[in-house]
């Protein structure tokens, strides 16, 4: 099977779903694909709506006690909770990773889905995942943890493409460097440049995910719903889901 890694899903953390996903949807026009009846079993809810090809994912625990919930203690709810990377052998990148010293934290079997979550600490900013659907190497093909039929809710009239990542950290060059070879990709300055969207690593007081940029088809319509909704509106960006969102045209 040829190599190949794509970022395939951003995963928020919030202390409810509502009314972040709500919000998020309203906003950048987005629509819910799917809820997985899954993440029950690690005191969670979540929902999912896809940016195109990207699935952006919103998790709440409904328990005390539970890694997520931990993560916004700890964070005071700043900083986005996963990067979710398709590839052709979560496996092998699995046992790379541990070979560097970064933790296996949990490993998902849902035929013909497999997935290899590491272990935060160890990735430092934020959980990574690898994955892979049996089968579908296509990105518009099945991919379970979205639904049967997520591709039917995409839309594009409102938001076009989710198209980057901004991580902070006191070390950007360092972390850059250090998710690089996490994930096989050779970091260029402090950018980590994927088939379908850019890591950017820039100087910040801790480590988190801190920005997700999105190209959108009228910028100042998607400021005007963000500020009908209370938030507070920064040049072109607003903070929603303990991240920000920055837009582009």
């Amino acid at each position: 099977m040829t190599r190949y890694i794509r970022l395939r899903q951003i995963c928020l953390v919030a202390p409810q779903l509502a009314p972040v996903i709500s919000d998020i949807g309203e906003i950048m026009g987005l629509a819910v694909c799917y809820r997985d009846g899954n993440v029950a079993k690690y005191g969670l809810e979540n929902a999912l709506l896809p940016v195109s090809t990207i699935l952006l994912e919103v998790v709440a625990p409904f328990e005390d006690g539970t890694t997520a919930s931990r993560f916004i203690e700890k964070t005071g709810g700043r900083g986005g909770y996963m990067a979710i990377f398709c590839c052709d052998d979560p496996d092998e990148r699995g046992r790379h990773a541990n070979a560097m010293g970064v933790r296996t934290a949990n490993v998902i079997d849902h035929a013909p889905y497999h997935g290899v979550q590491l272990h935060p600490r160890d990735c430092r900013a934020a959980f990574i995942e690898f994955n892979h659907t049996d089968g579908s190497d296509d990105i518009l093909g099945p991919y379970p943890p979205a639904g049967p039929d997520w591709q039917k809710f995409i839309r594009k009239d409102v938001t076009l493409a989710l198209t980057g990542v901004e991580m902070q950290s006191p070390d950007p060059q360092g972390l850059a460097e250090h998710w690089g070879k996490i994930i096989g990709v050779a970091a260029i300055g402090s950018e980590l440049k994927l088939p379908n969207a850019t890591f950017r690593f820039v100087t910040g007081a801790s480590e988190i995910m801190s920005a997700l940029e999105f190209r959108v088809a009228d910028v100042a319509q998607v400021l005007h719903s963000a500020k009908a909704k209370g938030l507070a509106v920064a040049g072109n960006e607003f903070l929603l889901g303990g991240v920000t969102f920055r837009l582009t045209a």
